[in-house]
């Protein structure tokens, strides 16, 4: 051994195990903590139908998924879904008000009942609420777009679930194309086309057709809307899926619970004998088991040698519900939700905490707003100003669709602060020291300022009409009132 050999580094495998990560550990503790290598587009191949079947069957019968999914669309798209504002300027850099008007009422008509859909039974607002839950129970959107004389601006939309596309429908093309999980992609894994099932596969009771047939829909005509969580993924996953388990066994667990309490208060007894004699009782159970009719008030003398064994099983157990609770806040944590608003149980919150709660609950809303607002609206949206211009419906020329699509936005629902009050007096605050804009406040409100003076400038006109002076004034300093001077005494007095 050299004199310096103290110094090398040791290379000595097992000691080198002991050095890396302790989340990487195998042994008795972590034998069971095996994690997946596969791609996703790997793991979901097999799991997909099962996973979206399950997160359906939740929303179905399980009180909390339904909770969770009328949050998701009350407070993603709201009671008037995302409001589209058209702001195109002239060549003076003037905002071309005639031309925005045009185009944001054309939209609200195609959006009227019976018109954006092929079947004719939804509105523009029905197929926003309808996406947001889909996206949030199946984990993906497919909605096909169609073109005809026989529909409104020539253009509808086709919703399609997501078992229409064969997930089962896995292969390699001829083009050296790949088919996985039935979407076409090219080399770029990029969607070229999907293959979409003439019948749903579980509509065995009127669909009478044997084996089934695909359509090939390329990409340009379908709409594809999932969030992914990893790289290359052609599916969407069901967002509760983290949960689904525990919500499944929570659930069971509730049923047990409510049978046992049911089964505590029925107080039921059963009649024993050492010698096995008949006791023929005042009824029969089965033909072979002997009752005894019981009534409040009323005590009964048993034959000889019988004796009373009452079943009297301690429930509702009392730590039920913080058990239940203790669940729930992971259930919600997973969801992103808070759990106040998961479980409408509101006993132990107080302001802070449920403040606290709403803001982080709502920056996670507003991701979803704008998530669907890139991925749904403004592509709905695009594609139907330009069959409106190509189609004339509107007196618009396509080529101005550059300069009113470029100049479009979507607006979502905004929220109520908990303390109205303190939230006006702190955005009148930040007006007035420079640090917001009447925008800001606007948006915050989810409306628009333009919108905003607009209406507050048709009120004034509105009281001119009538001949009436308006209470206050929203906007300039506020200066006390100043006393009038009518003339008096000599003494001073006004």
């Amino acid at each position: 051994m050299g004199i310096f050999d103290f110094l090398k580094r040791d290379q000595n495998p097992k000691r080198m195990k002991k050095r890396n990560y302790g989340g990487a550990r195998g042994g008795r503790l972590f034998g069971d903590f095996i994690g997946s290598s596969f791609s996703a587009d790997s793991e979901l191949r097999y799991n997909l139908e099962v996973l979206r079947n399950r997160s359906r069957e939740l929303v179905r019968d399980n009180e909390f998924a339904k909770r969770y999914i009328n949050l998701i669309k009350t407070n993603v798209v709201g009671d008037k879904g995302f409001h589209l504002q058209v702001k195109a300027r002239n060549d003076d850099g003037s905002l071309d008000r005639p031309g925005n008007a045009i185009i944001e009422n054309a939209w609200k008509s195609w959006g009227r009942l019976g018109n954006p859909t092929v079947d004719g039974r939804m509105s523009w607002l029905d197929c926003q609420k309808y996406a947001i839950e889909a996206l949030a129970r199946d984990g993906e959107v497919f909605i096909k777009k169609l073109s005809g004389k026989r529909y409104k601006d020539n253009f509808s939309l086709q919703l399609v679930e997501a078992d229409m596309i064969d997930e089962k429908k896995n292969e390699v093309l001829e083009n050296g194309n790949q088919v996985r999980m039935g979407v076409e992609l090219d080399t770029y894994h990029k969607p070229v086309a999907y293959y979409v099932l003439t019948s749903h596969p579980g509509d065995r009771h009127y669909n009478k057709t044997q084996g089934q047939k695909h359509i090939r829909v390329p990409a340009d005509e379908m709409i594809h809307i999932f969030m992914p969580t990893r790289t290359h993924m052609t599916r969407g996953e069901p967002f509760m899926v983290s949960v689904i388990s525990t919500l499944k066994m929570l659930g069971a667990y509730r049923e047990a619970e409510i049978i046992a309490a049911r089964i505590g208060a029925s107080k039921m007894g059963m009649l024993t004998t050492p010698n096995s004699d008949d006791f023929m009782g005042d009824d029969l159970h089965d033909g072979h088991m002997p009752l005894i009719d019981v009534e409040p008030g009323t005590f009964h003398q048993l034959p000889a040698g019988y004796d009373m064994k009452m079943f009297d099983p301690d429930h509702p157990n009392t730590g039920f519900a913080e058990f239940e609770s203790a669940m729930l806040r992971g259930v919600a944590s997973g969801l992103n939700v808070s759990y106040a608003a998961l479980s409408s149980d509101l006993s132990s919150v107080n302001y802070s905490s449920i403040r606290q709660g709403a803001l982080d609950e709502r920056d996670g809303y507003k991701s979803l707003q704008e998530f669907m607002v890139q991925h749904f609206a403004e592509v709905i949206f695009k594609d139907w100003l330009s069959s409106a211009m190509d189609f004339g419906t509107i007196p618009i020329p396509t080529s101005k669709f550059d300069k009113f699509y470029d100049n479009t936005s979507f607006r979502g629902r905004g929220w109520n602060w908990i303390d109205p009050l303190k939230e006006i007096n702190a955005a009148v605050v930040g007006l007035q020291n420079g640090i917001m804009s009447h925008q800001d406040v606007a948006a915050h409100y989810g409306r628009d300022v333009e919108e905003t003076f607009s209406q507050i400038n048709r009120d004034k006109e509105m009281a001119n009409q009538f001949n009436l002076s308006m209470a206050f004034e929203p906007f300039g300093q506020k200066f006390p009132a100043e006393p009038e001077v009518t003339g008096g005494d000599d003494d001073g007095e006004v």
